[in-house]
């Protein structure tokens, strides 16, 4: 990160503790985080893209906040004009409050499909798996994984490529191989290692609003990057 030699990376274990602060002590909630996630998502697919008129986007989203953070960007991809599937990577009835919220949204403006062509998509959305995940990916998300890689589609990760451990960067069998990663808030350790680079692609860093002074509390002394965009570029 030369462009920002003084801005921490986290672990998985401190970002863990971020996300608890922002909502127990700061009272930012998950849904204006997501939105906050998922809105800066769909800016970068489209400086990725340049136009997002008429492009074919398929948005891959798990049932955990990741999915909810795909799930707010897939809306303001539609809002915005792209052609927008969206698969959720998983059972339904395991959707919590939140991520079922954007969840039911998405239902009624009909970009909802059991399955769609990657192979024709302009841009894959990962919103699979968060920095929480931990070992190898259970074989129904494993399978999306190797589908999504195997079509040379580019691809654009949120927070971490499906698959990647944000603490140690190993990545697990498989690994969504994206061309670009959108993290949040502060980098994470395992986005930064040799072993990572080649799953990470391009990263980019969002601000979902933690307050700085949030930081401080934790030891952290950090000069906001987002002076002149909410979406920076890392390496």
């Amino acid at each position: 990160m030369k462009k920002y030699p003084n801005l921490p990376a986290l672990t998985t274990e401190q970002m863990i503790e971020v996300d608890r602060l922002m909502i127990e002590e700061w009272g930012i909630t998950l849904i204006q985080m997501m939105e906050n996630a998922g809105r800066n998502l769909a800016e970068l697919a489209k400086r990725l893209l340049q136009d997002l008129n008429g492009k074919k986007i398929v948005v891959l989203c798990g049932t955990g906040n990741n999915g909810g953070g795909g799930m707010v960007a897939a809306r303001h991809l539609r809002n915005r004009g792209a052609d927008v599937d969206v698969i959720l990577v998983g059972d339904e009835t395991r959707l919590k409050d939140v991520p079922a919220h954007q969840w039911n949204i998405l239902k009624r403006m009909d970009v909802v499909v059991p399955d769609a062509g990657l192979s024709q998509a302009d841009l894959i959305v990962d919103a699979m798996l968060g920095y929480g995940a931990k070992g190898n990916p259970r074989e129904l998300i494993a399978n999306m994984i190797r589908r999504a890689n195997e079509n040379g589609t580019l691809i654009l990760a949120l927070d971490a490529p499906s698959g990647l451990d944000t603490t140690t960067g190993i990545p697990a069998d498989p690994c969504i191989r994206a061309h670009a990663t959108l993290t949040l808030a502060l980098p994470k350790t395992g986005l930064l290692t040799p072993e990572a680079k080649p799953v990470v692609g391009d990263l980019y860093l969002a601000d979902i609003s933690v307050p700085l002074e949030l930081y401080t509390a934790l030891h952290f002394k950090i000069i906001s990057p987002f002076i002149s965009d909410t979406i920076i570029r890392l390496n």
